[in-house]
């Protein structure tokens, strides 16, 4: 009988348990991956979606000037300014955002009786937004003390509310941006300031993003390998990269709102409400200012996506999932 028992067990696999820990392992390393590539255009997107216009002009023409001026200015090591918190922060995000999708698409496809390749579109987004509201929990505060480091070199002396606090450590008599100053400065309750602005990109993303991924790998998958099995990693990596630039362009306005309400360059009187940024930037810059850094968050988000889910469909295979 213990014998029999022993083999069902091993016949079944790792218990849910085992298997959750391993999703949120592999969902951290693919994220720490596309994090680590991408984050100079990362910072560049940044940049872009936080000027303000100095004497009538704006700081930077487009995204090949921003860039310039940043590796002019600040040097190489300027494009990576926050990049450890962020991998800090984002092995938790990452981890929640492709376990719960890849546990939430398992199980709505055992309830439709279908296979989670094949999954109708409605729970695909139902699952990828019950992924971007769970990924909230780690991803504001990531992104509040990210967005400040990045704009930190463009507004070094107001960091925070409180200039020249515990964000700041004199350095050759200029002051310098450290993550852990920002925490402290900021506190609990104002690492998750502009939660519903994060809300309100996160979730509608990972609702357009994660069927689309699924709907656009396995597309390329029947034409190029007739649709026999789960797409190859490739098709993965092709369709979450394509899905990533629809997903992201979608978003982008909310993605600008958020930035703004978590800068630490805020105009005067600072913005109140998300309500209140959005109809600001209506007022003083047009509505194109909600599409600025469309095209480098583009560039930013689909690869990030399509190398983290590539990483995470790899990691998947190996252990025979």
């Amino acid at each position: 009988m213990a014998a029999q028992q022993a083999s069902a067990v091993h016949a079944d696999g790792p218990s849910p348990g085992v298997k959750l820990l391993a999703k949120l392992g592999n969902g951290a390393i693919a994220g720490v991956t596309g994090v680590s590539i991408i984050f100079p255009l990362d910072m560049v997107k940044t940049r872009l979606q936080n000027q303000k216009p100095i004497n009538g002009r704006l700081p930077y023409s487009g995204g090949i000037d921003c860039f310039r001026q940043i590796v002019a200015k600040e040097g190489v090591r300027g494009l990576y300014r926050g990049l450890v918190p962020n991998l800090a922060g984002v092995t938790p995000e990452k981890a929640i955002k492709l376990a719960v999708n890849d546990i939430m698409r398992g199980a709505l496809a055992q309830h439709a009786g279908t296979k989670p390749e094949k999954l109708p579109v409605v729970y695909g987004a139902l699952a990828g937004a019950s992924a971007g509201l769970c990924q909230v929990i780690a991803t504001n505060p990531m992104e509040i003390v990210k967005i400040q480091m990045q704009v930190a070199a463009t507004n070094p002396v107001a960091v925070s509310s409180a200039a020249g606090g515990a964000a700041t450590a004199a350095v050759g008599g200029a002051p310098r941006v450290t993550a852990m100053g920002i925490v402290r400065e900021l506190g609990l309750r104002g690492l998750y300031k502009g939660t519903a602005a994060t809300l309100l990109r996160d979730v509608p993303f990972s609702l357009l993003f994660f069927p689309l991924q699924a709907l656009f790998a396995q597309r390329i998958h029947e034409g190029v390998q007739g649709g026999h099995g789960k797409p190859s990693t490739l098709c993965v990596l092709a369709g979450s990269t394509v899905a990533g630039v629809f997903a992201a362009a979608a978003v982008t306005p909310a993605d600008v709102v958020k930035t703004r309400l978590q800068s630490s360059s805020q105009p005067s009187p600072p913005y109140r409400n998300m309500a209140d940024c959005a109809r600001r930037i209506m007022q003083t810059e047009g509505p194109r200012a909600f599409f600025k850094g469309t095209v480098p968050r583009c560039l930013t988000t689909a690869p990030l996506f399509g190398i983290a889910l590539m990483m995470y469909d790899l990691q998947q295979k190996v252990l025979g999932w």
